[in-house]
Order: structure tokens, then sequence, then C-alpha cells
């Protein structure tokens, strides 16, 4: 065991909270050593607190991160000896994975196997989870076939989660290779992290593989992965993703970098309905009825199509309805692709149960460090609200004071500097509310992109800016998702959603395609008010991935 130094940068408390100084020289090693196991929950600016979670563990052993390394870790970072009662804890969580084993009895049957004799006890002693048993055994239990989602959703909430060895059926073949060259003339082949994260998800084709989350960069190359993914399994593969956008992007890039011919890929969207041996669709397609009392048809689309592999991109925004179907497939090859699995709703366990384990993460500056994705720095700047303002917000209910500090009118100011700031930059300024997007676009002569925008409008405006024909665009959430802007290497973020971290990284990703410019994120919050605590919040997400950020103050009456 390695003697810890007596000022490590850690301090861990009973509580199982983990207190590191950012001060400290070992601040960044220990940072990423955190990474592995463990959750970043406060960052202000001198100690930065991480909680470890039963889940946070399960992903580690999941990831095979041997136990001996993180508590060796532990010992080495820390400053006073870790307390014992979160050694254990952690030890038993971590020990845990892989005790409740699922693998396939015959036809309809599921063996449920629980190798910890007291697991086995506390299990038969549950009575939610009763109903489940169709038949004891002398390690556990007999599941139907079709309960084999439900039970591992059920168990996890209890606290046990399943490792699913029961195999995937292989779906109607689909013959596809990997180009070498694109139909752009381009040279294509995977990066090594890349190769890894594919090798790592299918595992030759063992049992073991095949269901998971890989979490990496926007801008690192996820779509590639998916189709390394497909061309491994070479079955027919059903794509959800978040927008049309996204949807058009997939279907270029199958058809750019792979054999596939065109009539083997299908949209089914609301402008087409086609049904191919790679099928592209979205959340919302999925999830569509016309009112709240019709069933939605479209979710049938997992079950009446063979597929031998279905993908889920930005699998943290996956919706309950979505949740619900995934129970019933678990027969199927399942990959979730995201830059980060925080869920604003909590359902972490699900995705971890119905999806898969966290099979494969590169934290950010890593990549940016090789030059994978784009150098980033990241700026808050504190606005002071107008007087008139500063009342109304005095006057306002909480959630009327998010707003009001959101639509602070003095961002069109700071804006318009940072614009002039960056004179030969790509400068998208993005934000939550239409209203004040369409009083910043008027103000700044810039074309604005909602969700409403005409789709040809808006792939106009996605090609002017590409170009360079249109420096400055400014574009709604709907460019949180899947939006190709390579160039794009300025981010002006005006308002958010709350504290979201999801969206927090999408927003950064937008920028960090590689370039040869130095990329910028700058975030506008209101100073001492409701949304500069959200931000706070927001932050967490850079903190984790290694971004400092610089804070600064703009107040034009002072």
């Amino acid at each position: 065991m390695t003697t810890q130094p007596p000022d490590g940068p850690l301090i861990i408390q009973s509580d199982r909270t983990l207190m590191l100084e950012t001060a400290h020289p070992l601040y960044g090693p220990c940072r990423d050593f955190l990474g592995l196991f463990a959750e970043l929950v406060k960052s202000p600016e001198y100690i930065h607190t991480y909680k470890v979670s039963p889940l946070s563990m399960w992903n580690a052993a999941a990831l095979d991160i041997p136990f001996e390394a993180i508590l060796d870790g532990l010992h080495r970072f820390s400053r006073y000896e870790p307390p014992g009662n979160v050694l254990s804890d952690i030890k038993e969580w971590y020990g845990v994975y892989g005790q409740l084993v699922l693998t396939k009895e015959s036809l309809d049957r599921l063996r449920l196997q629980v190798f910890d004799k007291v697991i086995l006890y506390r299990i038969s002693r549950n009575e939610d989870l009763a109903g489940f048993w169709k038949e004891s055994v002398t390690d556990g239990w007999l599941v139907d076939t079709d309960q084999r989602g439900n039970v591992k959703q059920a168990l996890v909430k209890a606290g046990y989660p399943v490792k699913d060895l029961c195999g995937y059926a292989a779906g109607d073949a689909l013959a596809l290779e990997l180009k070498d060259v694109d139909t752009a003339g381009n040279a294509f082949a995977l990066r090594d992290y890349q190769e890894e994260a594919v090798d790592i998800f299918y595992q030759g084709g063992r049992s073991s593989g095949g269901n998971g989350i890989i979490v990496l960069p926007c801008g690192s190359g996820k779509t590639i992965i998916g189709l390394g993914v497909i061309s491994s399994i070479a079955g027919h593969t059903l794509i959800i993703s978040t927008n049309n956008v996204s949807v058009h992007q997939w279907r270029n890039e199958l058809l750019a970098k792979t054999s596939l011919d065109p009539d083997a890929v299908g949209e089914f969207t609301g402008l087409a309905k086609n049904i191919k041996p790679v099928t592209i669709t979205t959340y919302q397609m999925l999830t569509y009825r016309q009112n709240k009392t019709e069933p939605m048809h479209n979710l049938n689309i997992f079950s009446q199509n063979n597929w031998g592999l279905i993908i889920y991109d930005e699998v943290h925004m996956l919706p309950a309805p979505v949740f619900r179907a995934t129970t019933g497939i678990q027969a199927k090859r399942r990959l979730g692709l995201t830059a980060t699995l925080v869920r604003e709703d909590g359902k972490e366990d699900d995705v971890f149960a119905l999806i898969g384990p966290k099979r494969y993460d590169i934290p950010w500056k890593t990549l940016e460090n090789k030059g994978f994705i784009a150098e980033a720095l990241c700026t808050e700047y504190r606005v002071s609200l107008p007087p008139d303002e500063e009342v109304q917000y005095a006057l306002a209910s909480k959630r009327q004071r998010f707003r009001i500090a959101s639509e602070n009118s003095l961002k069109i100011d700071i804006a318009r500097e940072l614009i002039a700031n960056h004179p030969d930059d790509s400068i998208m300024i993005i934000g939550q509310y239409i209203s004040q997007l369409e009083t910043m676009a008027a103000a700044l002569a810039a074309p604005l992109i909602t969700g409403k925008t005409r789709h040809p409008d808006r792939e106009k405006l996605y090609g002017d800016f590409k170009r360079g024909t249109c420096r400055v665009l400014v574009v709604s959430k709907v460019a949180n998702f899947a939006v190709d802007l390579p160039d794009a290497n300025v981010m002006i973020q005006i308002s958010g959603t709350f504290g979201s971290r999801q969206e927090e990284a999408q927003r950064l990703g937008r920028i960090l395609r590689p370039k040869k410019k130095l990329s910028r994120f700058y975030t506008l919050v209101s100073k001492g008010t409701d949304e500069q605590e959200f931000a706070l919040n927001r932050q967490l997400f850079l903190v984790e991935q290694g971004y400092k950020y610089e804070i600064r103050y703009f107040d034009p009456g002072s």
C-alpha cells in the first residue's frame, strides 16, 4: 500500500464527501483519478467537492478499473488517512457488480445467478421482486425471457446491478465495409481511441459485450464509432437521434464512409417513413401521438423489425417512453453515445440497467492534448442588471426572476463587444428564450435559427456560416445537438436551461472540432442573481473535463 503524502490534495470525509484543493500541485492528476469513479457536485474556486455512489462504483467495475487502483489512489492523494467506513462502502458497492449474472437457460427462461449468499437472502425477502421468479434454483431463480429488461431495471432500483450474459439475436445480416477514402476523396480510418471504443463495446461478439455507453466529447467522432460498431456487427441497424438535422448527418456519414448503397439507408421522420436495413429516426418521432390518449404507434418500430443493433445517439436525452420500449428489446445489441452521462431527471440507473454500463470514457483534455479536439478557453462574464430590470427582478417570483436575469438587456452590449474582439472568427450566439434571441439578432443584424426555421432556410444559413459568408449566427437550443459547423470557434451563451450540465457539454462541443484557431466559450450571466447560482452547476461539467474558466465583470455604468 502506498503511504499517503502529508500534504496531499484530497480530504476524504466520513460522509463519503471527497474535497479536492484546486491550488495543489497534484490537483490535475487527482482530478483525473477521481473522474474514474466519483461525481463532481460542487466547484467553487478553491475546493471542489466530489461524491461516490453505488452507480459510480458499478460503472468503475464495468470498466474493469481494478479496485486496488482506486484504493491505492485514495491513499496516495489523501491528506489524511481515509475513513474506514468510506473504504468499506466503496469496496462493497464495487463488489456488488458481477455478483448477479443473468444467463440464458432455455428458449423461454433465463437464469439469474446470485453468487453472494447475503444478497441472495435479501433478494429472496424482497416482496417487490417476488413476481419475477418463476422457479427457484440453488443459486437464484429462473425468469421469463420477456422479463429480461424489467427484472434488470427492478434489481438496479433495489441496489443490485445485473451483469447480463444472455447474448443477443443476430438480426438480419447487413454486408458493409468502411471505406479507406470517403466520397470527398479524403483518407478515412478510425482513430486509435475510436477503434478501442468499438472493440471494447463489441468484444468480438461475445455475450459480455454488445450493450453499454460510450462517453466522448462532441467533435471527437462518436458517429464514426457508431459506423465502426455497425460494421463489426454487420446487422440491420436502427439509429435514434435528436432531430432531423442529426438524421441527415448520420445518413451523409453512412453514405460517405461505408460501402452502403443509398437504397439501404432510410429515414423515418415526419417527411419520410422508409424502413431500410439502416433506418435513422428521432426520439420525437418515436414518441409522437396526436393527443395524450392515443398510443405511440411509432414505438412499434423497435419490435416489428429484426434489428441486430440499436444506436441511441445523445443517450442522456432518452425519454421515458423509449425507456419503456427498451425493456422489451434486451435481445438486441444496444449502443448509447453521449458526451455526458448526467441526466437532469436522475435516471442514470435506468440507462445503466436498460442500455448498459459505461464501456468507454476518455477525458476531453486528453483528446485536446493529442490534437483530436480543439483547445478551448472558457470565460464567464457577470453582467449587472440595468436599474429598471433590477426593480423587476426584486418584485418577481422565483421562476420569473430567472428569466428576467437571463434576458438582461446589457447582454446585447457585451455580445457586441465580444464580436468586435473576434473580427476573424466564426461566432455562434446561443440562448434559451426566443424573444431574447430575436432581440439579439435584430440588434446585431445577424441571422437567426430556431425550431420554427424551415429546413431549407436552416440548411442555407448553416451553409453560409460554413463558407464564411455569414460570420455571426444566432441560434436557439436546436443547435445544442448534432449541428455540424466545424469552423465555429467562438460560442457566446446568453441564456440556458437553469443549471443543465448536459446542455453545457453540448454547447461547448459545438466549437471543439479540430482547427488551427483557439476556441473560446463565453457565458453571460446576470451578476448576483439566480442565474449566477445556476451557472455554478453548469460549470461543474467544465471542471469535470479539466477546463478552467475565468470570471470577468461587465458593468458599463461603473
